[in-house]
């Protein structure tokens, strides 16, 4: 995977619905992605339509799925999200 997302587009989104998310069982969910991070805080997690995304140490990613019509689905409500006004 080469640079799909941008960090700071990461970070935008998870920002944005910890912002704007109704709390649930492991963090914050607005649009159909759950925002939450590990307990010291250092990595942070993207979730929805079938895709993991973690976010941490050195500002790398990876996509955790199993179908790439998920991740497709994924990608484009982060780019929903992260175009909001």
């Amino acid at each position: 995977m080469k640079n799909e997302l941008d960090n700071k587009q990461i970070l935008s989104v998870y920002e944005r619905i910890q912002k704007r998310g109704k709390q649930n069982d492991i963090g914050k969910h607005y649009q159909g992605v759950t925002a939450y991070s590990d307990i010291d805080g250092y990595t942070i997690y993207l979730e929805g339509s079938g895709v993991l995304l973690r976010f941490g140490f050195h500002n790398a990613y990876h996509l955790d799925y199993e179908h790439e019509k998920h991740k497709d689905d994924f990608l484009k409500k982060l780019y929903n999200i992260a175009n909001e006004e």
